[in-house]
């Protein structure tokens, strides 16, 4: 395992729905998430978040203030993705693009219906984004 690798995550919220990606391939595969993804070189942080919504969505979107951060380790990978709030400029359907393999506004009531990234429920409702969660 390399170090760690800098990713941010986009935290969309509109009309009581939550933006959501089901990740194509990689380490995730088959599980919803935030749109996010690595940082690239040179890339400031804000730039990184409204790149990945537009390659995972096809929506454009404005960086806001930064939700939170979190670290994911496994045998081998090490990320530290920071998410932050965006604001989405677009009124159409989100458009599955680069590793994502579905994008949906999902409702904050259904969320938990889906098969979630490790640690996402709590992240969301750690900041307020979700209420509650069973």
């Amino acid at each position: 395992m390399d170090g760690p690798v800098l990713c941010v995550g986009a935290v969309a919220v509109l009309d009581g729905s939550v933006l959501l990606v089901r990740r194509g391939h990689g380490p995730a595969a088959g599980e919803w998430s935030v749109p996010g993804g690595r940082v690239e070189r040179g890339e400031l942080l804000a730039e990184a978040v409204v790149r990945e919504v537009r390659e995972e969505t096809g929506l454009e979107c404005v960086c806001g203030s930064l939700v939170g951060w979190v670290e994911r380790i496994d045998d081998d990978h090490h990320f530290v993705i920071a998410d932050f709030e965006v604001t989405v400029l677009d009124d159409r359907a989100p458009v599955a693009g680069d590793d994502a393999a579905e994008a949906a506004w999902v409702p904050l009531e259904r969320i938990l219906e889906l098969n979630l990234v490790d640690g996402l429920a709590e992240f969301l409702h750690e900041h307020g984004v979700l209420d509650a969660f069973t």
